[in-house]
C-alpha cells in the first residue's frame, strides 16, 4: 500500500499478496447479510495493513502502510483525515468494508496526482498544482498557490507530495462547501460571525 515515485501499481504495489482471504473471514465474523463480500485483493491488502489482526485498521496502521514519493510515510494529518472520512461509527478505526471505500478513494486521488506528476517524481510543483486546482474548478492567484506550496513544504518551498496534495484538496473542498452554504446570494462574499468562523475552521480541518 505504499506510494512510490514511478507508481508501481495501485497503491504502489503494497507488500506481498498473501494467498487466501483475511483470516477468520473479516476478523472472525461473517459478513452481514446486507454487505457485499469484498474482493480477495482487498482482503489480502487489509490483512497486511491490519498488523494486530483485530479486524480493524487505525490511523497508525494505515500510516505504516502508506509511503509517499519522497520515501516518507503519509503524515499524521492525512491518515487521521482519511480514517475519519470513512469511520462511520466514530470508533477511530475502519473495518474491511470501510477500508474498501478508502482504498478506492485513495486510488482515485493517486490517478489525479499522477496526471500532473508527469515525471513520476512523487511530487508536483507550483505550476502543476495550479493547473490541477484550476481543472477542479478553483481559480487561485499565483500568490495563494505559492502559499499552499510553502505551507506544505516550508523547507524546500517548491513542491508537495501526494499525501499533502490530498489533504490540501480535501480541505479546500470542505471550506468551499462551507462558504457556499453561507453565500446565499452567490456573490462570492460572506459575512461570518467569530464563533461560526471557528466552527467552520475546526470542522473542515479535522
Amino acid at each position: 500500500m505504499a506510494y512510490q515515485g514511478g507508481y508501481p501499481g495501485q497503491f504502489g504495489g503494497y507488500g506481498q499478496q498473501q494467498p487466501g482471504g483475511y483470516p477468520g473471514q473479516y476478523g472472525g465474523y461473517a459478513p452481514p447479510p446486507q454487505q457485499i463480500a469484498v474482493s480477495p485483493e482487498i482482503q489480502n491488502i487489509f490483512r497486511n495493513v491490519d498488523k494486530d489482526n483485530s479486524g480493524k485498521i487505525n490511523s497508525l496502521e494505515l500510516q505504516a502502510a502508506l509511503i509517499n514519493g519522497r520515501g516518507d510515510h503519509f503524515s499524521d494529518t492525512a491518515c487521521n483525515m482519511m480514517i475519519g472520512m470513512f469511520d462511520k461509527d466514530r470508533s477511530g478505526t475502519i473495518d474491511i468494508y470501510e477500508f474498501e471505500k478508502l482504498y478506492n478513494y485513495i486510488n482515485q486521488w493517486l490517478q489525479i496526482f499522477k496526471t500532473y506528476d508527469r515525471d513520476a517524481s512523487g511530487h508536483i510543483e507550483e505550476a502543476e498544482l495550479s493547473q490541477a486546482l484550476t481543472q477542479m474548478g478553483f481559480r487561485f492567484s499565483p500568490q495563494f498557490i505559492q502559499f499552499l506550496i510553502v505551507k506544505n513544504d516550508p523547507v524546500h518551498r517548491k513542491d508537495i507530495s501526494v499525501d499533502q496534495f490530498i489533504v490540501t484538496c480535501v480541505q479546500i473542498q470542505r471550506f468551499t462547501e462551507a462558504f457556499r452554504a453561507r453565500d446565499t446570494e452567490q456573490k462570492g462574499v460572506i459575512t461570518i460571525g467569530f464563533e461560526d468562523f471557528l466552527n467552520v475552521a475546526l470542522t473542515t480541518t479535522s
